[in-house]
């Protein structure tokens, strides 16, 4: 009996460990690059909207403080919506490691990987201050991104 559970489970690993060379989480075609780009200005839009609405609602006489807690809260939501797109679906599926050798192309995955990492610190700044030079940086980060993600490769 002992043999045959051990058999079965040989069986069970070798058939199971297929090597795969997918790079997405879900087969390709469900998702648009272009999609999670405008996703992200949309969020960058909302947090400036909530950055401003904060502002307001702290310089009113009488505050109210669940107005601006929502306020507050949305921003964060947004900002941490940024950083899941961010991480999740450009840094887990989309942005494959280049071997150091193929200097072009690691220069292009190093800019890449570098404007994602930005970003990801540009949307946590937002969450910690209604500064709007983070709204700023999150843009022309994003642009940069977008340029060099786009550029010479068909997604």
């Amino acid at each position: 009996m002992k043999n045959i559970v051990f058999a079965l489970t040989l069986v069970f690993f070798v058939l199971s460990n297929k090597t795969t060379q997918a790079h997405c989480e879900i087969p390709c075609g469900i998702y648009d690059d272009s999609v999670r780009i405008t996703l992200i200005y949309e969020h960058i839009s909302t947090i400036e909207k909530s950055m401003k609405m904060i502002e307001k609602l702290e310089a009113e006489e009488s505050l109210n403080y669940n107005q601006l807690v929502r306020w507050v809260t949305n921003k964060e939501e947004h900002a941490t919506k940024i950083q899941d797109i961010v991480s999740q679906y450009f840094m887990h599926q989309r942005l494959q490691p280049v071997d150091e050798t193929e200097k072009e192309k690691y220069a292009k995955y190093m800019e890449q990987l570098t404007s994602l990492h930005e970003i990801l610190v540009f949307a946590m700044k937002a969450k910690q201050t209604t500064d709007e030079v983070y709204i700023n940086k999150l843009r022309e980060t994003v642009h940069n991104f977008e340029l060099a993600y786009f550029t010479g490769h068909k997604h």
